[in-house]
């Protein structure tokens, strides 16, 4: 297991994920976390990727299973239009990240290129929509199975 061949190939995978439009979802991408009050309305939507955690379970006799975590921070900002809610800029950047991580036909499962067995969305998908500013955001949690 490679941790950091893994984590770049999550983060291009999500850094790249595309609008139904087929346009580039995020202006802003990193691996360097950062508050959304530090990133300028005009540098968003941006995606932000976060490294948590590892689960290592072990059966004597086999390889050792990795579960690592991590976390995807989604901004968006309406640009001061106050008739936008941020949700209805949030929810398809929500989508494009979710599609990202679809699994691959053959084998139903988002191997990353080969590199792991399987990596998904899994637990609870964060929002909150600025009700009383044009600032929302999404954090998504992220499992990745390797060996």
């Amino acid at each position: 297991m490679n941790r950091e061949a893994i984590a770049g190939a999550l983060f291009g995978r999500l850094s790249a994920a595309t609008g139904f439009s087929g346009t580039a979802s995020f202006k802003t991408a990193s691996r360097r976390f950062k508050l959304f009050s530090d990133v300028s309305p005009a540098d968003q939507p941006a995606l932000f990727l976060i490294q948590r955690g590892e689960n290592v379970s072990t059966v004597p006799g086999q390889p050792s299973v990795y579960v690592l975590s991590f976390d995807v921070a989604i901004y968006a900002h309406t640009g001061g239009d106050v008739n936008v809610p941020p949700a209805s800029i949030i929810n398809p950047l929500l989508d494009a990240v979710t599609t990202a991580l679809a699994p691959e036909a053959v084998s139903n499962k988002q191997t990353l290129g080969g590199l792991v067995q399987h990596a998904w969305v899994e637990g609870e998908i964060q929002t909150d929509e600025g009700l009383l500013q044009q600032q929302g955001y999404a954090l998504v949690p992220i499992k990745v199975k390797a060996v």
